[in-house]
């Protein structure tokens, strides 16, 4: 797929490669998505997903290849790229030695989110997650699923035009899954804003995404709607398709969240 910068695209994606000496992580991608999709990438574990967001979120600089994010290119202006997304990470990114309140906070400042507006918002998506009651309470006594909750309304604080999640939703039970993908594209229809996720829940991507791109070994091997996929492989269901598509074979990977905020932070301080 040749991808081409439009008023419609705020991802464009051409000729993406990464490599780690002799390997190659992500083999020569190209996708665009528009403003206000919702958006899939999935993959097995391995296949080049957190390598390719990296590189989407400046974290990682592409061997070969050309973005443009919201019209910037992140090799060039790294600043204007970081301040139009969101970020929630698969493993956890928040300061446990922080209250849920300062963890926003936090937040706020670096993204400079405007000191009139800045108490509204901290307030408004703390209730909307359910904890403005907890708001006091350090991170570290929190439950697995209280803290990704807090991962989500952190991520949307400063109101991006492009929201990155990863697995955003594992350990949630199916109430607090449907009660923020009920908000977040209620957010993408009013905003249009951009939702790029992963996901190892198939019926969470054929619910909620618009279209889905599948990258295999650092290729991108189909793209298209839920039903397209399954027509494609003559299947009944996404999770048919996507196996269908990948093979049975069980993948290996390791994606520390910690460690990739602590790294964004780190570079936004140094600008």
């Amino acid at each position: 797929m040749v991808s081409n910068l439009t008023d419609t695209n705020i991802i464009s994606v051409s000729g993406l490669t990464k490599k780690f000496k002799d390997f190659v992580a992500v083999d020569n991608i190209s996708f665009d998505v528009r403003r206000g999709e919702i958006f899939a990438f999935l993959g097995p574990n391995g296949a080049g997903k957190s390598t390719t967001i990296k590189m989407l979120t400046t974290l990682l600089q592409p061997t070969r290849g050309k973005v443009m994010i919201n019209g910037s290119d992140p090799a060039k202006n790294k600043d204007a790229v970081r301040m139009s997304f969101g970020i929630v990470f698969q493993d956890p990114s928040l300061d446990s030695d922080l209250t849920a309140l300062e963890n926003m906070q936090y937040h706020a400042v670096l993204f400079k989110v405007p000191k009139e507006i800045r108490k509204r918002r901290v307030e408004e998506l703390l209730r909307f997650v359910e904890l403005w009651d907890r708001k006091n309470d350090m991170v570290k006594t929190f439950s697995g699923g209280m803290k990704r909750r807090l991962e989500v309304a952190r991520g949307l604080l400063h109101q991006p035009r492009i929201m990155f999640l990863d697995v955003p939703t594992l350990g949630l039970d199916p109430q607090t899954r449907s009660h923020i993908w009920s908000y977040l594209k209620g957010i993408s229809q009013k905003e249009d804003m951009t939702v790029f996720f992963t996901t190892h829940y198939m019926e969470e991507a054929e619910k909620v995404a618009q279209r889905i791109a599948i990258i295999d070994h650092g290729k991108i091997v189909a793209m298209g709607s839920a039903n397209d996929l399954e027509k494609q492989t003559n299947t009944n269901s996404l999770e048919e398709a996507f196996i269908a598509i990948t093979g049975n074979t069980i993948r290996e990977e390791q994606v520390n969240g910690t460690d990739l905020m602590r790294s964004m932070i780190r570079m936004w301080r140094r600008h």
